[in-house]
């Protein structure tokens, strides 16, 4: 029997990922700057780039920082949000409702370039097969990828049995495009704003301190699928080498 694939799952603290690819055997383990909200052993608290260069036979990386590199956060690189943003140090957090707009924009910038580099360090990992989450980009998060990042797989929850919309991008290196499960049908409203809020409590999360948490979090159906089809395809590729 070929060995367990060792997984690793980057970027992810409520353990959803992991425990899809553990729960078919895989040697899965997360690492992220935050404690695993399940208290697993097989979660490391670190920067993810400590770990890109692990022997993992394949690397998904969850939820990088999105927020600066997709469409709904390109609006912060025009006009500075008034609350200080969750990945500014401490020292900027303390003193932003008195930095000038000029300041404010220029840290948004800088906070642009760490995801950008964060993202494009983990393309790069020494890994032979890698998926990476995130949105579609804008046009500067786009500029500053590698040249050859592909255009993303879009997915939706509602193809993997998830009663929800919430398009989710994945960059796939080594992977095949994922293949939907269980396509459920949206619902009907007399309207098309009634038939969208049906499915999208995550887009209208109530604002509060784990409202990121709530909408990064990987669905079910989604995390189940990705350790059936890229586990399955990595195993196949493994055996025919053996």
């Amino acid at each position: 029997m070929t060995r367990p694939l060792r997984v690793g799952i980057l970027c992810e603290t409520s353990g959803v990922m992991r425990r899809a690819f553990a729960a078919l055997g895989h040697d899965a383990t997360s690492i992220d700057l935050l404690p695993a909200e399940d208290g697993s052993n097989h979660h490391i608290v670190g920067n993810v780039q400590d770990y890109l260069d692990y022997g993992w036979d394949l690397l998904v990386v969850c939820h990088p920082p999105c927020t600066r590199l997709c469409n709904s956060g390109v609006r912060w690189l025009i006009d500075p949000p008034k609350n200080p943003p969750n990945d500014a140090t401490p020292a900027e957090k303390a003193v932003w409702p008195i930095l000038s707009r000029e300041t404010r924009l220029a840290i948004m910038w800088r906070l642009l370039d760490e995801g950008a580099e964060l993202f494009s360090a983990c393309w790069k990992a020494p890994v032979p097969r890698v998926a990476v989450e995130n949105p579609v980009m804008h046009k500067h998060g786009r500029e500053r990828m590698p040249v050859d990042l592909p255009k993303p797989q879009i997915v939706q929850p509602w193809w993997f049995g998830e009663t929800a919309f919430k398009a989710t991008g994945f960059y796939l290196r080594g992977l095949p495009q994922l293949t939907a499960t269980k396509r459920l049908i949206p619902p009907k409203a007399t309207t098309e704003p009634e038939r969208h809020k049906a499915w999208s409590g995550i887009h209208r999360a109530s604002p509060g301190r784990d409202r990121w948490k709530i909408r990064s979090r990987t669905f079910d159906g989604i995390a189940r699928a990705c350790a059936e089809q890229w586990g399955g395809y990595a195993l196949d590729q493994i055996r025919r080498r053996a």
